[in-house]
């Protein structure tokens, strides 16, 4: 029985919190709030790991040519300093805008010379990362998206879409 309602919670991208089963959004946005990738992980699922996949996801057309899929800089909050993600980062030619922790600051300081320069960020590019907290706010103006009421990930992920789709349509100029 246990087994079964595991199984069902882990399909439907449910995991235990604090606050019970929940789940999270993982998403990328823009400087205007507006939506670019958005990935559904389990509550309990940790921020670091899930950095990669949403920044593969970004695909953003232009009006000839590939879709762009390296932004310029990229801007995140402590959760996401990690070795792999800075070096992913840096593999791409992206520019991190992630401040370190202060546990990865003393271990790099404990290893003295050997232990690398210490991690710099732009703080003016910082003070754009609430964005992503915005845009979070404008997916929670919907109801159903808040308190998460759908039952399966594929009618939430497309509520979530659906959402998404509609922040960029009211950004688009009026037609005459």
């Amino acid at each position: 029985m246990r087994r079964r309602r595991r199984a069902r919670l882990r399909a439907a991208e449910l995991g235990r919190s604090r606050g019970g089963l929940t789940s999270k959004v993982h998403l990328a946005v823009e400087r205007r709030c507006r939506p670019l990738s958005i990935i559904l992980t389990p509550g309990q699922a940790a921020d670091s790991p899930r950095f990669i996949p949403v920044l593969k996801k970004i695909k953003v057309r232009g009006p000839v040519g590939r879709p762009r899929t390296r932004p310029d800089a990229v801007a995140g909050d402590k959760a996401y300093s990690s070795r792999a993600n800075r070096a992913h980062l840096r593999r791409r030619d992206i520019k991190a805008v992630i401040p370190e922790k202060a546990d990865q600051a003393t271990h790099r300081k404990k290893k003295g010379r050997s232990g690398g320069r210490p991690v710099s960020h732009d703080a003016t590019l910082y003070k754009d990362r609430n964005t992503v907290e915005r845009g979070i706010n404008k997916f929670k103006e919907w109801r159903g998206l808040a308190t998460r009421y759908d039952k399966t990930p594929e009618s939430y992920a497309a509520g979530l879409h659906l959402r998404g789709s509609i922040l960029w349509l009211r950004s688009l100029p009026a037609l005459p």
